[in-house]
């Protein structure tokens, strides 16, 4: 087994961790699910996140050999392509390969000029591709039912889990985006409970939980497998799909879904400037 380290970041704004992961022999390494700092009051974008994973890329005198999103994110602007660009521009940035279920039928609400087809994603990862990372191996598990596009990274004994799990405290993501299915997050999480207990498991949310206020983002699969309190405890299929479904309809809508997904399926790319030089973002009308 590789050595492996890797380093958190916690965007308190959106409740999102980040992660760079290295090898330790080849200081080949990836980051996973990083953050554009958004300010939606004002519309203002910044990079320093990106900037703060930057930093620790050349203090370790890393190589940066992938970016990967987990999903497209509802609830944060993907900073993909700022660090993309942060890096030298010639970092491939990879998804799930059903991100084109996900741009067709955003780019449709957003009338957006997408072909569907995962651009400008470099990386479109089918369900147990696996990545070279120096002397270890990135395998991609293809984990649906938050959304279509879900995948895990399994990397060593590290597993980051996007959306699908939450701490066991929390539970487990919603299931009424389009696309989503309380029946298929379920099967995906069996997936993931199949692999090893002592399996590492990183969260890419956490908003704390009553009796732990803090934030937390490691797990483990056995802990999640005992402790869950959607999941755990060997609930079965149909028990868990009434649950997901009944908390689901009391949800509110993430506040950022509207602008983020319209970056997100574009790689963190923001929109071209109009005419006047100036940027925007679509706020769909009557449609939720």
């Amino acid at each position: 087994m590789s050595s492996l380290q890797f380093l958190s970041y916690f965007d308190k704004d959106s409740n999102t961790f980040s992660y760079l992961v290295w090898e330790m022999a080849s200081r080949a390494a990836v980051v996973i699910d990083p953050v554009l700092n958004f300010d939606p009051a004002s519309g203002r974008t910044s990079t320093v996140a990106a900037e703060r994973i930057v930093q620790d890329i050349k203090a370790n005198q890393l190589q940066l050999t992938y970016i990967l999103e987990t999903h497209v994110h509802a609830d944060h602007l993907s900073g993909a392509a700022a660090l993309k660009a942060l890096c030298g521009g010639a970092v491939p940035v990879g998804i799930g390969e059903q991100i084109c279920r996900v741009q067709q039928v955003f780019g449709a609400l957003f009338a957006l000029p997408t072909q569907a087809d995962g651009r400008p994603f470099d990386l479109l990862l089918a369900d147990d591709a696996t990545l070279p990372l120096g002397g270890a191996t990135i395998r991609v598990l293809h984990t649906p039912g938050h959304t279509p596009a879900c995948v895990s990274y399994l990397i060593d004994d590290l597993l980051f889990v996007g959306d699908t799990l939450f701490m066991p405290d929390f539970g487990t993501a919603r299931c009424d985006f389009p696309g989503g299915d309380a029946a298929t997050l379920y099967r995906s999480i069996q997936k993931l409970f199949a692999l090893p207990d002592n399996t590492r498991m990183l969260m890419c949310h956490d908003y704390g939980a009553p009796g732990r206020p803090d934030v937390a983002n490691e797990t483990s699969v056995g802990a999640q497998k005992a402790q869950n309190i959607h999941v755990g405890q060997s609930r079965i299929e149909a028990d868990f799909v009434t649950l997901r479904t009944s908390r689901d309809a009391t949800l509110s809508m993430p506040k950022l879904l509207l602008p983020a997904v319209q970056v997100n399926m574009q790689a963190g790319e923001l929109p071209a400037a109009e005419a006047n030089g100036i940027r925007y973002l679509k706020l769909p009308l009557n449609q939720f």
